[in-house]
């Protein structure tokens, strides 16, 4: 009788448990999520022209030499969502150590003026050659934009000055003044790039 009487007590909480936290739960937090952030619930999509270009919180390539190129990724082919992940080699790996060497020559062949207005030369900012854990961050450092604006600069025809405005007006600064580093949104800046400074024909 109690092996009985507890089994049913094991079953019907467990039917209970599923329902409020497998059912009941999600929805709530999804629909308050839809109504209070409806933007951030649905991946910061950004559209132009009516077509969906992207996502502010999923890296992209650019390949094109007259925009800004993001942080290498490792997520499948490269920004693939659905395989996120990084390369899990250590600091002391060969394969990591010859990756970013052989990102360093090609960053220097393709931006041989370095940092532009800010300077004649400079090392190659570090998140131009290495990938994040996630592969698919956003994101790159304000000194790795820098490092961009000459060739850039020199692709769409512009003032290098000009340009090393609008980098500064995209970077964000940190979360509350003191969380975390600041950064530029590449996506967001390659697109207020074509807004306000097309490639001259």
């Amino acid at each position: 009788m109690n092996i009985t009487k507890n089994l049913i007590v094991a079953i019907l909480m467990t039917v209970v448990t599923t329902l409020l936290l497998g059912v009941a739960y999600p929805l709530v937090v999804t629909g308050l999520a839809q109504v209070l952030f409806p933007d951030k619930s649905n991946g910061q999509l950004i559209q132009r022209d009516g077509t969906l270009i992207g996502s502010r919180i999923i890296g992209q390539r650019f390949s094109s030499p007259g925009y800004f190129r993001g942080r290498p990724s490792a997520a499948g082919t490269g920004y693939d969502a659905a395989n996120s992940g990084g390369t899990n080699l250590g600091p002391t790996n060969r394969k990591l150590v010859d990756a970013v060497k052989a990102g360093v020559e090609a960053a220097r062949k393709e931006n041989p003026k370095g940092c532009g207005v800010r300077g004649a030369e400079c090392d190659v900012p570090i998140d131009l050659v290495t990938s994040s854990a996630s592969g698919l961050d956003p994101h790159i450092s304000p000194a790795a934009a820098v490092f961009q604006v000459p060739r850039v600069a020199r692709e769409r025809g512009v003032n290098e000055t000009d340009l090393q405005r609008l980098v500064d007006a995209h970077t964000i600064g940190r979360q509350f003044g003191i969380l975390g580093e600041p950064v530029v949104n590449v996506l967001e800046l390659n697109l207020a790039l074509d807004a306000r400074m097309p490639v001259k024909k």
